[in-house]
């Protein structure tokens, strides 16, 4: 997301602007939980999926969100990713030592159509696509200033409970800065898709130098298949993917893995070393699980890097000192991405990555349940969950 100009405290508030109204309570946020009684609706409604509890999806008549400041564009959303962190919030009402807050709208892999603009946008206009960044910063705190807007001290996130009303609705309030256009050629489900890909390029890219490199890709999810496409955009070396559901690895192979293997059913560690004896350069952990943490320090070769990727339920992982201290592993771990959305739409539209094949299942606004049910049991060979509203 491109740096701009800060949110003033003490603004007359869109749905994003000031971070103590609609935060949650933690440190350095004023108030506490978001008060929507306070923010400028009209007298309008549009239809939305609230989560409203574990397991728990409800659609609602609310009021449609109303453009109060000059840089504020009204989305159309066409479509919106289901995303593994949106599962955690649906799945269990705790997330680390997050306490979940519902009811909430959710969706921050979002794209649509341009439906109005505040009299100061230009970037947009009505009637164009656009995918929309989900992560609004203030521009103004120590992170912003050295270039890291996504761990911004009074970050906003969209879908995300506690923060900004998410995409799972027939319309969606974003700042202008947020807003990524789309070429001509692409479609709002490819726009959605350059979201979770974003992430992907962005765990690639701190991993260092990846060409030529060896990696391990453990978990074959929408993230860890687009991990697989830039690596190889980017000139990387082998690829090995692991991953527990059959559809999965059979999208891998598609990804561009030169071998996979189910943890379930064999020993991935021994495998993949009889192949690699000297172990990986990098591997990307992308299922949030322990288990394959271990694996993954099993796997690197002595100065490798662990690019930590997957969100744990569990507040706490552990690591085998020994093995990561004899080694000098590098553990990097990943928060969302950092300015590569643009990125990912570029690489889709120059044909460097074909991200279609992640669309898997489509479900209307009213079936929002059924598609995350469908995501968190992964039936029926879902990748993307993709909702249309």
């Amino acid at each position: 997301m491109a740096e701009g100009p800060g949110l003033q405290d003490g603004a007359s508030a869109g749905l994003y602007a000031l971070a103590g109204r609609l935060s949650k309570n933690r440190p350095g946020a004023h108030g506490g939980l978001l008060n929507s009684g306070g923010l400028p609706y009209n007298r309008l409604t549009m239809k939305a999926a609230f989560i409203t509890g574990v397991r728990a999806i409800e659609i609602r008549e609310t009021p449609k969100p109303k453009i109060s400041r000059d840089d504020e564009v009204l989305v159309r959303s066409k479509a919106v990713g289901v995303c593994g962190s949106d599962l955690h919030y649906y799945l269990s009402d705790c997330v680390g030592a997050d306490k979940v807050s519902y009811p909430f709208i959710p969706g921050h892999e979002c794209a649509g159509v341009v439906e109005a603009v505040g009299k100061a946008v230009a970037r947009v206009r009505p009637g164009d696509t656009v995918v929309v960044e989900p992560a609004v910063s203030c521009g103004t705190c120590d992170q912003c200033r050295t270039g890291r807007p996504h761990t911004c001290r009074k970050l906003l996130f969209l879908g995300h409970y506690g923060e900004l009303t998410g995409g799972m609705a027939e319309f969606v309030l974003a700042p202008e800065r947020n807003c990524i256009p789309l070429p001509a050629k692409m479609t709002a489900v490819q726009g959605a898709l350059a979201e979770p890909l974003s992430i992907a390029i962005y765990a690639a890219g701190l991993a260092g130098s990846v060409r030529g490199k060896t990696a391990g890709v453990l978990g074959a999810g929408p993230i860890g298949l687009g991990v697989m496409m830039a690596r190889k955009a980017e000139g990387g070396g082998a690829v090995y993917a692991t991953e527990k559901v059959e559809a999965r690895l059979r999208a891998a192979v598609k990804a561009g893995a030169d071998w996979t293997g189910n943890p379930d059913r064999e020993d991935i560690v021994a495998e993949i070393l009889a192949r690699e004896s000297l172990g990986l350069d990098i591997v990307f952990e992308c299922c949030g699980e322990q288990a394959a943490l271990d694996q993954a320090v099993a796997l690197l070769k002595p100065g490798g890097t662990l690019v930590a990727v997957g969100i744990p339920i569990e507040p706490r992982v552990s690591f085998d000192s020994s093995k990561t201290r004899r080694r000098e592993i590098r553990v990097q771990n990943v928060r969302r991405q950092n300015k590569c959305l643009e990125k990912a739409v570029g690489m889709i539209h120059a044909g460097r990555v074909k991200v279609d094949f992640l669309a898997t299942h489509f479900f209307k606004l009213e079936e929002a349940r059924e598609a995350y049910e469908t995501a968190a049991a992964r039936r029926d060979g879902v990748i993307k969950a993709i909702v249309t509203p």
